[in-house]
């Protein structure tokens, strides 16, 4: 299990014009609460959480925005991800860890994650911005996400930043630990095979043993009539997953 930073206090006397300008920034301790980091520098944060389109509706209100902050935190993102699947588990292969940072740092998990944060409440929107929606759109929340990964860094260093990316992945990553990974091998599988050979793959039970309330399943999966992975698992979802996992190895073996 991957281990969260012990908890900080979040709490601070809100003397920024920025963050007083609305009673939901009068909440912003519950962001940090939730990030379990406490900003040494407020402005970084309330420069993370400035959209492009309140700058420029705004201009006298805030003289920068958030997408300088949102490619440091892309970089640091993708570090601290490749360092925490590289560190805790060391029987990924290179074409493992490539396919799951993909996942972990998709704009459809930054916008989960985002969505737990509530950050959509926090960011500053310009009104055309506001009317429009934009505090439900997951393209700006993961980007905004991004942003204040990247405030984190330049407010403290790599280990802190590091630390809070571990706390917030923590339950997915350890689904990936324990192979019951969110990543669809089954569905790249499809692909290749559709692309290869023009069908989709076939999945056969081998084996089904245990009792009804602890089973385990079996399933070879064959691409063009031909076996090339072979998975076990609780559930008859987990035992393909992992039999395409290993025909993608096979594949990848092949080629």
């Amino acid at each position: 299990m991957l281990t969260d930073r012990s908890t900080q206090s979040s709490a601070y006397d809100i003397k920024h014009p920025d963050i007083a300008e609305s009673t939901s920034y009068n909440q912003i301790g519950r962001l940090e609460k939730g990030l379990n980091y406490t900003f040494k520098k407020k402005e970084l944060l309330i420069e993370a959480l400035t959209h492009r389109s309140y700058f420029h509706e705004k201009p006298d209100k805030s003289h920068k925005y958030n997408e300088r902050f949102e490619f440091l935190g892309d970089a640091v993102l993708g570090l601290s991800i490749t360092e925490i699947l590289f560190r805790e588990n060391t029987s990924f292969s290179e074409a493992e860890m490539s396919k799951l940072k993909a996942y972990l740092v998709s704009r459809e998990m930054l916008s989960q994650i985002a969505a737990d944060l509530e950050i959509g409440s926090y960011i500053r929107l310009g009104k055309g911005e506001e009317l429009t929606g934009g505090r439900k759109k997951t393209s700006i929340a993961a980007n905004t996400l991004e942003a204040i990964i990247g405030a984190i860094f330049l407010d403290s260093d790599y280990q802190n930043v590091r630390s809070v990316i571990t706390q917030l992945y923590a339950p997915t990553i350890d689904r990936v630990l324990n192979e019951d990974s969110p990543y669809d091998y089954k569905t790249t599988l499809q692909e290749i095979s559709q692309t290869l050979f023009a069908t989709l793959p076939e999945y056969r039970l081998v084996s089904e043993t245990g009792d009804d309330h602890n089973k385990t399943f079996t399933y070879d999966v064959y691409l063009n009539g031909k076996p090339l992975g072979e998975g076990s698992g609780k559930s008859k979802k987990t035992a393909q997953m992992k039999a395409a996992r290993k025909a993608l190895d096979n594949l990848n073996k092949k080629n």
